[in-house]
């Protein structure tokens, strides 16, 4: 027999709300089967699709951007095709980090010499005082 899940242990498992996880639903990502009263249950299917879902948003991956990753693996069960499209997002991603690296590095560089700027401007109004 498979191993199933409520969807109140998965949301335990992965810290989140329940809402969370039917928002997921609600987008396609995740195809839960139904008991006959119409509870959810999950399989390790979708566990493993959630572990996907959150790697994903912790790496900046939009959600339709995840489900198009997740989609390409069920028309592909190989893998290649998914491979393909999250080396091609992975490489959108890197370039994005590094911009904002740049955008960073630049902001505080500025925010210093400011801040020497200032100092200098401070210690020259405490001299005159003096």
């Amino acid at each position: 027999m498979q191993e199933t899940f409520t969807i109140s242990e998965l949301a335990k498992y992965f810290d989140v709300t329940t809402r969370t996880i039917r928002y997921y639903e609600e987008l396609g990502l995740l195809t839960p089967e139904r008991t006959k009263s119409g509870q959810r249950v999950f399989t390790k299917k979708e566990k493993t699709r959630l572990i996907l879902i959150f790697r994903g948003k912790k790496y900046g991956f939009q959600l339709e951007e995840i489900k198009e990753m997740v989609e390409l693996f069920d028309q592909d069960p190989s893998g290649k095709r998914q491979l393909e499209k999250t080396i091609e997002y992975g490489e959108e991603k890197v370039e994005e980090v590094s911009k904002r690296i740049r955008e960073l590095t630049e902001m505080r560089d500025e925010m210093q010499c400011l801040i020497g700027e200032f100092q200098q401007k401070l210690n020259q109004l405490k001299g005159e005082k003096v």
